[in-house]
């Protein structure tokens, strides 16, 4: 693909990444699609509690890599960091695979995975940083192209595990699918280190400064105490709403924080480029709020007012489990980033690439046009209160879209702006903020949440289309908001490319 950087020793590095990012979000995300529907109609959480306990755990597992940032580039080295990370999340979705209904053992296995993800997640995009330093126009088209490997695992993941429970469930009963379906997620970190282990002689030259040292037993067994006593606080955050809501606002204080620090201690010339971070991040922030509906008031959406049998005039083509609806996230991403890509490198080369500012104004135009389209769901309904799924199609294209030019780029950004010493903590200061406004948009989702007493999809259905008409009208004003800064973002850019040249 044109859109990479040449060289064969940068692709084979980059392809090895590629390869494990794409089985650890197919675990990931596989987990996701069912996690909400497991607490609702497994445990028998209300929707306000299910929305705010993924809200909370969404938040821990993006917060994490703050610290698993830091531990790759300063103890451990940002390749190791990863794959003990790789194998630690394998463990937290085979917890998952327990028979159980009961809520605490959901935590503590929620709580590994909080802490397998810290430690893989900013490490990994961190090596693909390495891998593509130097060139603006080059990073954003690796970065999105990475972006596709994320969403090619959710995909496949997102399509299986829906219908691999309903399967299970439906021929053996006792509930076995919801925990059969766990366990594919499991399996697919596994597939995922073997991959590695398979391709490593091309990340040997890749990596943070304790990669090229032996590794340390003593910091190795600080770093896994440390994270046995996250599990089991992070399990106490997940039971305890006041306690979910404290942490994760002391977590946005502490982004806010951080920018501040590194500002102030970075050299001059490198101010420009933090400054800009930060606007970046916190339009980034906003963006999260949007991307959880997908898993928690979409989900529910699709469970109660959804046809969820695909037809062409008339004809009925295939059906889906609801859950299965998720998948049109990573599939329109996974269509839509080589384009982008493309688009990027050719307009590069020509002097004509747009800024990443630029990008996210344009994004957020385009999200309020997603859930605009769902808003209007109530013009479409049936006499039974159920919309086509094509609506969905239509409206995952377009926050799908949105996503690639705002949070698509998140990375890129930071690749961009931050300098290389500060690389992995900032990427996790980054997913921090995105841990928060995940914990706000579960907040959110619960102005959506259906009483117990209401079945009837004509009932939920006004429900629904008042949270996302009220959503396309926040994402017009976050598409002000984001062009009200392009002047400050082009004077810093520019501040920025005038030093780094």
């Amino acid at each position: 693909m044109n859109s990479l950087p040449a060289r064969p020793s940068q692709t084979r590095s980059f392809t090895t990444v590629f390869l494990i990012e794409m089985w650890e979000r197919f675990g990931y995300y596989g987990m996701q699609a069912l996690i909400v529907y497991y607490m609702v109609q497994r445990l028998r959480f209300d929707d306000d509690r299910a929305n705010l306990v993924w809200g909370a755990a969404a938040a821990l597992i993006y917060v994490a890599p703050a610290i698993g940032g830091w531990i790759g580039d300063k103890i451990l080295g940002t390749r190791r960091t990863m794959l003990i990370g790789a194998v630690i999340l394998a463990i937290g979705y085979a917890l998952m695979v327990v028979p159980t209904e009961s809520a605490w053992f959901l935590f503590c296995a929620l709580g590994v995975i909080v802490v397998g993800n810290g430690l893989f997640k900013a490490n990994a995009g961190n090596l693909v940083r390495k891998i593509y330093e130097g060139d603006d126009s080059r990073i954003d088209s690796a970065f999105t192209i990475y972006y596709m490997a994320v969403n090619l695992g959710a995909m496949i993941s997102q399509l299986l595990t829906p219908w691999l429970k309903d399967y299970v469930n439906s021929h053996y009963g006792n509930e076995l699918g919801w925990h059969v379906a766990f366990a594919v997620c499991s399996a697919g970190l596994v597939v995922g280190l073997f991959n590695y282990l398979a391709m490593r002689a091309s990340m040997t030259h890749i990596g943070s400064a304790p990669d090229q040292q032996p590794a340390s037993v003593g910091k190795l067994g600080a770093v896994l105490a440390l994270g046995v006593a996250a599990i089991f606080v992070s399990a106490y955050i997940l039971q305890h709403q006041a306690v979910a809501r404290a942490f994760v606002y002391a977590a946005a204080i502490g982004v806010l924080g951080i920018f501040a620090y590194l500002i102030a201690i970075g050299r001059k010339e490198e101010r420009a480029g933090l400054i800009a971070a930060l606007v970046l991040t916190v339009q980034t922030v906003f963006y999260f709020i949007f991307y959880q509906q997908m898993s928690t008031s979409l989900n529910l959406f699709a469970l109660r007012n959804v046809d969820w049998t695909f037809k062409l005039f008339g004809a009925e083509l295939f059906t889906w489990s609801p859950a299965q609806f998720q998948a049109l996230n990573p599939i329109w991403i996974f269509i839509l980033s080589p384009i982008l890509a493309w688009w990027y490198t050719w307009s590069g080369k020509r002097g004509r690439n747009m800024s990443i500012a630029t990008k996210f104004a344009i994004g957020f135009v385009i999200i309020a046009l997603g859930f605009f389209i769902y808003g209007a769901a109530g013009n479409y309904a049936n006499a039974d209160g159920k919309v086509s799924s094509w609506l969905m199609v239509w409206g995952y294209g377009a926050i799908s879209l949105g996503e690639l030019l705002v949070s698509g780029l998140g990375l890129a950004m930071i690749a961009r702006y931050v300098p290389e010493r500060m690389g992995g903590f900032m990427m996790g200061a980054y997913f921090v903020a995105s841990g928060v406004s995940q914990y706000l948009g579960g907040v959110v989702a619960t102005y959506a949440s259906v009483p117990e007493d209401i079945t009837e999809p004509l009932q939920t259905l006004p429900i629904y289309t008042n949270l996302f008409n009220k959503l396309g009208v926040a994402a017009i004003i976050c598409t002000l908001i984001a062009i009200a800064v392009l002047p400050l973002m082009k004077k810093l850019s520019a501040e920025h490319s005038s030093h780094a040249q």
